[in-house]
């Protein structure tokens, strides 16, 4: 691309934008769609387990086609993956609206709902790699945790929008029409993407590669360690974005506008925490720290749910109902909040022109998760309650806060920049 570098340097927010969009597009459709769980269950007469099977499928898929969509993305560029990742999940969900939806006279078996969402987390895993790296070869060093949080607020954007507008959609017009609004959300991700994602300019390429690590991050312990404490520490979130509304249409019986106001608070709390953390570690050169410091939070957040489980809070009456929904926003937010740091740290260790492996490496890890955790969910509650659950989340941000960042990392940071 030949411009001025006042072109250039405007150009980069509009990759930006344009990755944020593709983000946000695909995650309307993965973190939208489990907050219609309550009328999925009914709509496709599932139970539990099967319900926690369907949902894991998505993020099965992910998980399988990450780091190949990473690998592709690292030796063809951004732009032909966004391009080609957003325009076949448009047209997955497209399928998924004329054969997988139910209506009044025909519910569709299970394999095709499972085959769809399966199909469609295959083909969306394009857009994370991808949009991952452009950040990383676009912006310097001193950016790139605002800019990779920035890209990280389309997450919980995505998720928001879905939690807003998803149930209302699958209540009154169908699950058809929910499909098929998640395509045209696609289309347009990949539209933007056709538009504004070009590679950065050659001496920029350049350097991105002379600076690389000289072994490849899929041989870097370093970056083994934070891919798994990225998985890790995935695994409350999600069960907060699986379960989340079960557990509080069901414990805490409360109703779909109460459920989807608490929802909606997780996913704007997590996107103004993401930009603000990206902010501010990338002044105070602080990521391991404050790696340790949502880990630590997350333990006791998570903690706190499992004995307000225990006490069972909000079971009979409207202030212990409403404390306990303020309580799963908090802990939402809080395992959320963290993506766009760890993303950085990960991809500033891989280097810029490998961080499309890095991240295909980190999604495998989340998205794995992301299929295990639904399922284990309902084994664990039936073993004893929703305590378990929480408790078993706890637990994991436990696990998580060594790998994601050890102690001496945390300390040994550099001196921050004013602010």
């Amino acid at each position: 691309m030949q411009a001025d570098p006042h072109s250039l340097l405007r150009h980069r927010w509009k990759v930006l934008a344009a990755g944020v969009a593709a983000n946000a597009a695909f995650s309307v459709a993965f973190s939208g769609i489990p907050m219609t769980a309550v009328l999925m269950r009914s709509g496709y007469r599932l139970d539990n387990e099967s319900l926690g099977l369907v949902l894991g499928l998505m993020g099965l898929g992910i998980a399988i086609s990450e780091l190949p969509w990473g690998l592709l993305t690292d030796r063809w560029g951004d732009r032909p993956v966004l391009l080609l990742g957003l325009a076949s999940t448009a047209l997955a969900l497209i399928v998924m609206a004329l054969v997988a939806a139910p209506t009044p006279g025909h519910v569709p078996g299970l394999g095709w709902l499972g085959a769809g969402l399966l199909l469609v987390g295959l083909l969306g895993g394009s857009v994370n790699g991808a949009s991952g790296r452009a950040v990383m070869t676009w912006f310097a060093d001193g950016e790139r945790g605002l800019a990779m949080s920035i890209r990280q607020t389309a997450v919980p954007l995505g998720g928001g929008v879905g939690a807003l507008l998803l149930p209302m959609v699958a209540l009154h017009a169908g699950f058809a029409a929910l499909y098929a609004l998640l395509a045209a959300l696609c289309a347009l991700g990949a539209l933007l993407a056709w538009a504004w994602v070009h590679e950065p300019p050659v001496q920029a390429t350049a350097q991105a590669a002379a600076t690389a690590p000289r072994e490849g991050p899929l041989r870097d312990p370093r970056v083994w360690r934070i891919v798994a404490g990225i998985g890790i520490l995935c695994a409350p979130q999600f069960a907060v974005l699986s379960f989340g509304t079960v557990f509080l249409h069901d414990f805490g019986h409360a109703g779909l506008a109460a459920i989807t106001a608490t929802m909606v608070a997780v996913q704007v709390g997590a996107m103004a925490m993401r930009v603000w953390s990206g902010r501010w570690t990338d002044r105070r050169r602080n990521r391991p720290a404050y790696l340790r410091a949502c880990s630590a939070i997350g333990v006791l957040l998570f903690a706190g749910l499992g004995v307000a489980s225990l006490a069972r809070l909000g079971t009979d009456s409207p202030a212990g109902q409403a404390l306990l929904m303020l309580l799963m926003a908090a802990s939402g937010i809080c395992i959320s909040a963290w993506h766009g740091v760890a993303y950085t740290e990960l991809a500033v260790r891989a280097g810029a022109a490998r961080a499309g492996t890095a991240l295909g490496m980190a999604n495998t890890s989340v998205f794995g998760v992301c299929f295990l955790t639904p399922l284990a969910i309902p084994h664990l509650q039936g073993l004893q309650g929703w305590p378990l659950v929480w408790f078993a989340a706890s637990g994991c941000a436990l696990l998580a806060l060594p790998l994601l960042a050890p102690a001496q990392e945390a300390r040994a940071q550099p001196r921050a920049q004013p602010l």
